[in-house]
C-alpha cells in the first residue's frame, strides 16, 4: 500500500533524527580536540563535496541566483545559528540532556506555524505549548545548582531550528531539496572557517578525529536531506512529533559511549515536554478528522 505524503514525511523525519543524533555523538567525541569553528568547517566542507557530487549526478544543481529566494537565505542563516549554539553546548552537557531540551522543537515549530504561517491552534494546544516549555525549565533547572550556559545555548538552538523549519516550508516547490542541502552545507563551512581563529585557531587532527568528522558529515547529509524532504512532503503538525525518536538514540549513545546517567530531573522534564508535544499532535489529528476538506497531503517535492 502506498504511503501518504504525511507518512512519508514521518519516515523521513525519523531517519533525519537518527542521522543528526548519531552525528551529535561523533561531534561530542571530538570536541576535546578541535574547536566548534574547525568542526563546522571540516564537516561542512566534506558534506559540501558529498552533496555536490550527488546533486550533479542527479541533475539537481541550480545556479547561485537561487539564493535570491529570501527563504533559502533565512534557512541557511537559522541553520548556521542552530549549529553554532548546539555544537558549543555539546562539549559541556550530557548528550541526553541536550537532546531532551531539543524535544521542545515540535512545540516551537507549532508555535511558529501558528504565528507565522497562520495555522489554526486552539487553546488546548497553546496550553500544551506552555506546559512543554515549563518542562524545558525543569530540565535546565534555572539556578546555581542546575543551570549551565550550555543549556541556554541549546534553548537558542531550538528556536533557531524552528525558524529554519518554517523557512523550509516556504521555499518554492520547484527548488530541489539537494540544492537547499548543498547551500546549507556551504554556508556552514564558510562560517566555520571564519570562526576557527576566534575560537582558538586550527588544531592538528589525528586520523581517527578526521575519520569521525568524515562519518559525521555523511550523517549530516542524511539528516539535512531527510529533514528538508520531510518538511516539504508532510504537514508540519503531523510530522513534528516524530522528532522524539532522537531522544531514544541520545539516551542509548550517551549511556554506551559516554557513560552518562540521566538524572530524575532530566527524565521528568523530558517526559513533560514529550507528552505536551504528543498532545499537540493528538489535537491536530483530531482537527483534521473533523475537517477533512482541504486537509489533503501536499504534492511531494522534487529531489
Amino acid at each position: 500500500m502506498a504511503l501518504s505524503n504525511n507518512m512519508k514525511g514521518a519516515v523521513l523525519m525519523a531517519l533525519s533524527m537518527a542521522g543528526f543524533t548519531c552525528n551529535d555523538a561523533l561531534v561530542k567525541a571530538v570536541t576535546p580536540f578541535v574547536n566548534v569553528g574547525q568542526i563546522m568547517f571540516v564537516r561542512g566542507a566534506l558534506t559540501t563535496v558529498l552533496v555536490y557530487v550527488i546533486a550533479r549526478q542527479m541533475g539537481a544543481l541550480r545556479h547561485v541566483r537561487i539564493l535570491k529566494d529570501p527563504m533559502i537565505l533565512l534557512r541557511i542563516g537559522f541553520e548556521i545559528l542552530a549549529a553554532i549554539t548546539y555544537l558549543s553546548a555539546l562539549g559541556n552537557i550530557p548528550l541526553a540532556n541536550a537532546s531532551s531540551i531539543l524535544q521542545s522543537l515540535p512545540l516551537a515549530v507549532t508555535l511558529g506555524a501558528a504565528l507565522v504561517l497562520k495555522e489554526p491552534v486552539g487553546w488546548r494546544r497553546w496550553t500544551a505549548i506552555l506546559i512543554g516549555f515549563l518542562g524545558v525549565m525543569i530540565i535546565i533547572r534555572p539556578g546555581p545548582e542546575g543551570f549551565t550556559l550550555a543549556s541556554l545555548y541549546v534553548v537558542v538552538s531550538v528556536f533557531a531550528a524552528a525558524s529554519r523549519d518554517l523557512a523550509t516550508k516556504k521555499i518554492g516547490a520547484s527548488t530541489p531539496s539537494l540544492t537547499v542541502t548543498l547551500f546549507t552545507a556551504v554556508g556552514n563551512a564558510i562560517v566555520g572557517a571564519l570562526l576557527i581563529v576566534p575560537m582558538g585557531g586550527w588544531q592538528p587532527m589525528s586520523g581517527s578525529t578526521f575519520g569521525l568528522l568524515a562519518l559525521a558529515s555523511l550523517l549530516v547529509f542524511v539528516g539535512y536531506q531527510s529533514i528538508v524532504m520531510a518538511m516539504r512532503t508532510g504537514e508540519i503538525s503531523f510530522i513534528a512529533p516524530f522528532r522524539y525518536t532522537s531522544l531514544l538514540w541520545a539516551l542509548g549513545l550517551g549511556i554506551v559511549f559516554f557513560g552518562e546517567t540521566p538524572d530524575i530531573w532530566m527524565i521528568f522534564g523530558a517526559t513533560v515536554v514529550i507528552c505536551s508535544g504528543l498532545y499537540t499532535f493528538y489535537r491536530e489529528n483530531k482537527r483534521q478528522l473533523a475537517d477533512p476538506v482541504g486537509q489533503e497531503s501536499q504534492p511531494g517535492s522534487p529531489v
